[in-house]
């Protein structure tokens, strides 16, 4: 196993002209990292572990990375125009103070105690929208959420089973999405002044053998970079024609979100897990659960902040 674990991956990175391989950044063990997002004012890396309960603040030009327990299994984070972040902890939406570390409640649309929160990002008008999955993965039992500026929180899908990846185009007309199981990208019709979605369809359809898609970014190009949880790597998309554009090798079997930062937005940071992962596979791949960068050779959109 430990072999064929390590002659996939080489062959992996070798089967497009454009493969890249991308980088260590920061060492770490996370259970489930996820929920990327680098914050444009404060030139850092926010993203999460779900399962070790943390939020995680990384500066790239100093190295450090700053950790905040937050006491429930935290879905994604987002930060807040006004100050500080919002995050989708298992107990609720919460605003957080990263000065004192204080969590204020904002709303809990979850069903029930056998629900968490998973990926979600803020809009081009700056409304959150965050999705949830079953912890015991019953199917179609989740949904997609969209919350406003006034708190008020609407359910915008109702037979999800593992919501992730959200992103919208330049011209604030599409919105994409990610439900894993599906091993499809599906894209809406986006209503920008009302937050309406509507003419659901499938645009992407993730090859065979090649992972399951999870968290999701978007570049100035309106492609699609789409992490592939068991598929050590980022796949880049052209989501009009559905065509692999380009792909980014990571070695780490799950690998759960990417977002653009840095400098002009040049470099792809990306997050992996530790969870789910055979003991023969973690000793092959020890540096699972760190975070990794590339250059792509394509720059990033700056990430929406809740308003």
């Amino acid at each position: 196993m430990k072999t064929w674990c390590m002659v996939c991956f080489i062959l992996s990175t070798i089967t497009m002209d454009k493969d890249r391989l991308a980088t260590l950044e920061l060492e770490f063990k996370a259970t489930l990292g996820e929920g990327a997002i680098w914050h444009p004012t404060e030139n850092k890396l926010y993203w999460v572990d779900i399962e070790g309960e943390q939020l995680h603040v990384y500066d790239p030009l100093t190295k450090q990375n700053k950790s905040y327990p937050v006491g429930a299994r935290i879905g994604t984070v987002v930060p807040v125009e006004t100050g500080g972040v919002l995050v989708a902890l298992q107990t609720g939406i919460h605003k957080m103070d990263l000065k004192t570390a204080a969590l204020e409640f904002v709303s809990n649309p979850l069903p029930d105690s056998a629900m968490r929160f998973n990926d979600g990002k803020c809009d081009p008008s700056g409304r959150f929208w965050v999705g949830s999955l079953a912890l015991d993965s019953r199917k179609k039992s989740s949904s997609l959420y969209r919350m406003d500026a006034d708190g008020a929180v609407h359910t915008m899908l109702n037979d999800v089973t593992i919501s992730n990846g959200i992103v919208w185009t330049a011209d604030r007309k599409t919105m994409y999405y990610n439900d894993t199981p599906t091993l499809t990208v599906q894209a809406f019709d986006f209503d920008d002044a009302t937050g309406k979605i509507s003419n659901r369809r499938v645009v992407i359809t993730i090859p065979p053998g090649m992972g399951a898609p999870d968290g999701m970014t978007i570049d100035v190009e309106d492609k699609l970079w789409i992490a592939l949880w068991g598929g050590y790597a980022v796949a880049r998309f052209d989501p009009v024609s559905g065509q692999l554009i380009q792909k980014i090798n990571v070695p780490a079997p799950h690998i759960t979100s990417c977002a653009f930062g840095g400098k002009n937005l040049e470099t792809l940071y990306i997050t992996t897990a530790r969870a789910w992962v055979k003991p023969e596979t973690l000793t092959e791949f020890p540096l699972s659960g760190s975070l990794f960068a590339t250059k792509p050779g394509v720059r990033g959109v700056v990430a929406n902040l809740f308003k």
